[in-house]
């Protein structure tokens, strides 16, 4: 198996140097040599979607599109993998990111800048969203400075307050 992730932030050229691989089911590094594959392997391509992929690319793959998860199972992901940050915070956390998602942003954040945030706000000792803190971590969610600017201080408290609301509800 096969994995190229995100092939979107690799240039076109190296798309074409993909398919000679894929074509062929090897390469050639020029410290070790030409690798072969016994038999051509499984690929998976993963894309973030920033550019088109060519269509001699998408062409030979099978197309899956994986949507961000709901709210129940990105909390069960949290709970997973960052099980040192409280129930309370947890809960605000998805609430808040899932809110997030829907602001129309050009990067919304994946699960695992879900997963990044929720262990920053744990190791800053936070035990519930409160506003400044989420405007000065907002770098740890969103990956683009348009973005954060798009937030101001009164649409934080906005979804801090929403996120907190969902949580008691």
């Amino acid at each position: 198996m096969l994995l190229i992730d995100e092939l979107d932030r690799a240039d076109e050229a190296f798309e074409a140097y993909l398919l000679e691989v894929l074509a062929d089911s090897q390469v050639t590094v020029p410290e070790l040599g030409t690798i072969r594959a016994a038999a051509p392997p499984i690929v998976v391509v993963t894309t973030n979607r920033t550019r088109e992929i060519h269509d001699a690319l998408k062409r030979r793959c099978l197309y899956h599109w994986l949507d961000y998860p709901d709210a129940a199972r990105e909390l069960q992901i949290l709970r997973a993998k960052v099980p040192g940050v409280g129930e309370s915070l947890s809960r605000q956390v998805v609430a808040f990111v899932q809110s997030l998602r829907r602001e129309g942003l050009f990067k919304s954040p994946g699960v695992a800048e879900t997963l990044d945030w929720a262990a920053a706000l744990a190791e800053l000792d936070q035990i519930a969203l409160e506003p400044g803190i989420v405007s000065d971590t907002l770098g740890v969610l969103l990956k683009y400075q348009d973005d954060i600017a798009r937030l101001d201080e009164s649409r934080v408290g906005a979804l801090v307050a929403a996120a907190q609301a969902e949580v008691v509800t």
